[in-house]
């Protein structure tokens, strides 16, 4: 068995507001939305994709709690950055060269999750081996 990926499940408060957050100002488009009841906007899980990336935003009270931290490896974090300046996103800093090796940015949502934007350093390895 091979693991695929993972999707971090992130808290919002509500999913409208967050929705076109990370869909208007971080460019991601939503995938999928589920309701239990259709007349309500919340509670809503939502799923999100941008390139590949997956995210995923629940309002339901059991899933997760707001103020996480997620990070979303990018090829070009410069290029992200002024992207997302150019939409009007503020970010917690500008791209920077972190001591571990990284080059970073963070926005952060309407409910305080912290979308941390990673540029890694050097070749990055195809798969690796759990042991």
């Amino acid at each position: 068995m091979k693991l695929r990926g993972t999707i971090p499940v992130l808290h919002v408060s509500s999913s409208e507001q967050a929705e076109a957050f990370y869909t208007d100002k971080l460019g991601f488009r939503r995938h999928s939305a589920y309701r239990q009841d259709e007349s309500l906007a919340d509670p809503c899980y939502l799923s999100l994709v941008r390139d590949g990336a997956w995210l995923h935003l629940s309002s339901f009270a059991e899933d997760s709690v707001a103020g996480c931290a997620v990070y979303v490896l990018v090829d070009d974090v410069d290029a992200l950055h002024r992207e997302m300046l150019a939409k009007g996103v503020v970010s917690d800093f500008d791209p920077t060269d972190q001591t571990w090796g990284n080059r970073e940015f963070y926005v952060e949502d309407p409910d305080g999750n912290s979308v941390r934007f990673v540029q890694e350093s050097g070749p990055q390895p195809e798969s690796e081996s759990d042991g």
